[in-house]
């Protein structure tokens, strides 16, 4: 036997999705996050995993995590001390960045403090051209004299990031030389390595991030690369990255900004997996857990990319899953604003005090109170059972709000879900509509420990029929990680006129990537045989100012003419209009080398179980805030493929509940996942 665990951190509880490669098992586990340290929750939740298996620790050949340790740093400035080399005349570009206000209305509101300040951001003379030619050569004594400065400053790291470095990186390769050589024990991080892309102010910034999280995630995977080979050396670990694969411990090491959105990375790659088996080609998915909610959009089986992120406030262009991320979770706090209008977020109880029912000291009424006063969550607790809540401790917490509006309980209670609904809504909004695309021809996927408990409300505002939990939403994220590619991005920028006269050139570009791609996969051992590449052109109309990324059909490059209308078609889909006589220009060349994985069959269609599923039980619902419905309770481990109920109704399982309104209908399909019809 050989099992694969993936593992995914939260902030309250670490989820451990275990499947056996060879017979295809699957079993969930969950334990409470250790948040002094993440490494000693991964390893005591293995042990508990093979003792609840049986299995003996030389059986678990590889395990993939999903880390917040990078986002957490970052959030709260706990990285480490960093120093920046830059190009003579750059010092203060860090510092300025784009003259673009953090928020439109807020005009008080300043950009967050530079993680750099400006006593360690030195200049060198050297100077690229936009052609890649050496005008000024680096100025080597210069940077001896720097490095003297930056060793008496005694930072954990160095940023180099040179003008024109993502064009020729030689001025960045021997100051990274010379740095190391004069500078023992300290982090280097060169922007012609991290992300090899042009605008500068962006291709800095996440080079200081890169530097700023080493010595963090150094640490961190250092210890649990200690701790997990004690268990076996067998095991082979992955860390997920923000584009939604896996890369090795080392390469984590190298460029950790790559895990800055591991987490929810995990959870739409897991997505896809489960709308393969589903045979849903097209899903909006809504990851919904105690603080936020992330929501994507999948077409084809395929998410889109975004390059230009903000990750605590600071840009960072790398490759990233394209997740929108608002501050709605069971935990997000009920408050007045000073118009006097209720609110929901985004502030959260967290795991610590938490909801008012979690008897840990919340006294604000929370989304998780709300549900518990309305009976959509089991008095019994979470997990089932194991944690306890308090039905008095939520009524107490939404009562003075309630006697503020004057409403009853309920009501409030019902008011404040419609909110953090409402609040999601606009979110999918974000990544569906805004972007050209109608949410109506797509199945919801609610995911998370709270997503089914919402779904039906949110798919009902955006005229969505089709929901699809997975069957298991709150360990999603971990499953995502079992199910995860090995991958690997390269870029290059070179501004190439679309015209038949450039063709030779753009295939000796990608031609490039292909074989820096091939020499990553070799060193991974990947086999010929597992391997594929996909091509990116980031294209625009000369003189436009931002480009939009256009997906190939395959690594090979088509003719001119097929690249044109490729862009035209991304640019209609984005815009609402195209002109195919007009120039274009390619920005970026993105190669991705992955190693493939088994295909996903889909389970063959399953038969109508011989008896329909008998109810554990029944509770008093709030659909309505006016009454309460008598609802029949449904264990989800009941629930085999081929059945179906009626709402209303309640699913309960570990890890999340899924709630069915009257008249909405529920099917268990083949994939073992719930495909809810919701009523008009």
């Amino acid at each position: 036997m050989s099992w694969f665990i993936g593992v995914d951190v939260g902030g309250t509880f670490t989820d451990f999705h275990c499947l056996n490669e060879a017979t295809g098992e699957a079993f969930v586990h969950k334990a409470p996050s250790t948040p002094d340290n993440p490494a000693r929750a991964i390893v005591e939740g293995v042990r508990a995993v093979a003792s609840r298996l049986g299995v003996d620790f030389q059986a678990v050949r590889r395990l993939a995590h999903g880390t917040t340790v990078a986002t957490n740093a970052l959030i709260q400035r706990k990285g480490g001390k960093v120093a920046l080399v830059t190009t003579k005349g750059f010092r203060d570009l860090l510092e300025i960045g784009r003259q673009v206000r953090p928020h439109m209305y807020a005009l008080q509101e300043d950009h967050p403090e530079p993680l750099v300040p400006r006593h360690w951001r030195f200049e060198v003379d050297e100077r690229m051209t936009a052609d890649g030619t050496a005008e000024r050569a680096l100025d080597e004594p210069g940077l001896a004299l720097i490095a003297k400065e930056i060793e008496a400053a005694k930072v954990d790291a160095v940023a180099i990031g040179f003008l024109f470095a993502f064009i020729s990186p030689e001025h960045e390769r021997k100051a990274a030389e010379i740095l190391s050589a004069k500078l023992d024990g300290v982090y280097v991080s060169r922007s012609s390595e991290v992300q090899p892309e042009f605008r500068e102010y962006e291709r800095l910034s996440t080079t200081v991030l890169n530097a700023y999280l080493q010595p963090v995630l150094a640490r961190y995977l250092a210890d649990l690369g200690d701790q997990v080979g004690k268990l076996s050396e067998k095991i082979q670990i992955g860390i997920n990255q923000s584009s939604g694969g896996l890369m090795s411990i080392s390469r984590a090491h190298r460029f950790p900004v790559r895990t800055a959105l591991s987490g929810p990375a995990a959870g739409a790659v897991g997505a896809i997996h489960v709308a393969r088996l589903s045979q849903r080609p097209d899903v909006v998915t809504l990851d919904m857990g105690g603080t936020s909610a992330d929501v994507a959009l999948i077409r084809g089986y395929a998410t889109d990319t975004a390059h230009d992120r903000q990750v605590g406030g600071f840009p960072v262009r790398l490759p990233m899953i394209d997740i929108n991320t608002i501050g709605a979770g069971g935990g997000s706090i009920a408050w007045f604003a000073p118009d006097g209008l209720l609110k929901v977020g985004p502030n959260s109880a967290g795991a610590v005090p938490g909801p008012a029912c979690y008897g840990l000291g919340g006294t604000q009424a929370t989304v998780t109170d709300a549900n518990l006063v309305l009976g959509r969550l089991s008095p019994k607790g979470l997990l089932d059972g194991k944690v306890a809540l308090d039905a008095a401790a939520s009524r107490r917490a939404i009562e003075p709000i309630a006697q503020r509006l004057g409403f009853s309980v309920e009501r409030t209670a019902h008011g404040m879900l419609a909110i953090v609904v409402a609040n999601m809504v606009r979110a999918i909004r974000t990544v569906s509509v805004e972007r050209g695309h109608d949410p109506r021809g797509y199945a919801l996927m609610p995911f998370g420990g709270a997503g089914p408990l919402h779904a039906v409300d949110v798919a009902r505002a955006l005229g969505m029929r089709e929901i699809l939990v997975p069957p298991a939403p709150g360990i999603l994220c971990a499953q995502g990680l079992v199910v995860s590619d090995l991958k690997e991005d390269f870029v290059r920028t070179r501004r190439t006129r679309l015209a038949a006269a450039e063709l030779p050139a753009m295939k000796s570009v990608i031609a490039g990537l292909a074989a820096e791609a091939g020499r990553w996969l070799d060193s991974e051992g990947v086999a010929s045989s597992e391997r594929e590449a996909l091509l990116t052109l980031d294209m625009r109309y000369v003189g436009q100012n931002f480009e939009l990324p256009v997906r190939l059909p395959s690594a090979a490059l088509p003719d001119i003419e097929a690249l044109a209308r490729l862009f035209a078609a991304a640019h209609e889909q984005s815009y609402g209009y195209a002109n195919l006589e007009a120039p274009i220009e390619v920005i970026n060349f993105r190669l991705t080398g992955r190693a493939k994985r088994a295909e996903t069959k889909s389970p063959a269609a399953a038969k109508t179980p011989s008896s329909p599923p008998a109810p554990a039980g029944r509770r008093p619902v709030h659909f309505r805030w006016e009454a309460a419905d008598n609802t029949p309770i449904y264990r989800r481990d009941a629930l085999k493929p081929g059945h179906t109920l009626s709402g209303p109704a309640v699913v309960e399982q570990l890890d999340a509940t899924t709630l069915l309104y009257p008249g909405d209908t529920l099917t268990v399909d083949a994939a073992g996942s719930l495909l809810i019809e919701a009523a008009s």
